[in-house]
């Protein structure tokens, strides 16, 4: 299976139960309702993913507004591991990078990732994400429950400009 198409499609009242599925699969967390609601409003911040039309992957972001920064989130961006290493995830994370540069007033885009998994750590560094910090219990009823924060910074804070200077 190596040659095929990857296309991002828009996620919809009609295909969410698709994007549950995925990620009942893909990842050792349960998402609630209410994040598949608010999924349904962020347009192009969560895609589904088909390979030669067939839904193995989606990413799902929100804005995030604290720590006086702009940030984008990314909630979730996952695989089925048939279909891994066929640059697909690589599609999604593009496409997030893209918003990202075409907004302009994104600070950064950052996102968990359990300390173990060392496949997403490495896909995320290639993008120019660094580790900036290990939440320590973060999962619930997951081992390990401890996450990397990983993130792409675009424009230091107000913060981070201080400190730098010093």
């Amino acid at each position: 299976m190596t040659r095929g198409h990857t296309e991002l499609g828009d996620i919809t009242p009609h295909n969410i139960k698709q994007l549950k599925l995925l990620n009942q699969v893909v990842f050792p967390v349960t998402y609630n309702d209410k994040f598949y609601k608010d999924v349904l409003e962020v347009g192009e911040l969560a895609k589904l993913a088909y390979f030669n039309d067939i839904v193995v992957g989606a990413v799902c972001c929100r804005i995030d507004t604290s720590d006086n920064q702009r940030r984008l989130y990314i909630m979730t961006l996952g695989c089925l591991a048939p279909y891994r290493r066929l640059h697909i995830g690589t599609v999604m994370l593009k496409h997030v990078l893209k918003i990202c540069e075409e907004d302009a007033n994104f600070d950064n885009v950052f996102l968990h990732v359990q300390v173990n998994n060392d496949g997403a750590i490495k896909f995320y560094e290639k993008f120019g994400f660094k580790i900036v910090e290990e939440k320590k219990n973060y999962y619930k009823r997951i081992e390990p429950a401890d996450a990397y924060v990983l993130q792409k910074t675009f424009r230091e804070s107000g913060e981070q400009k201080a400190v730098a200077k010093n």
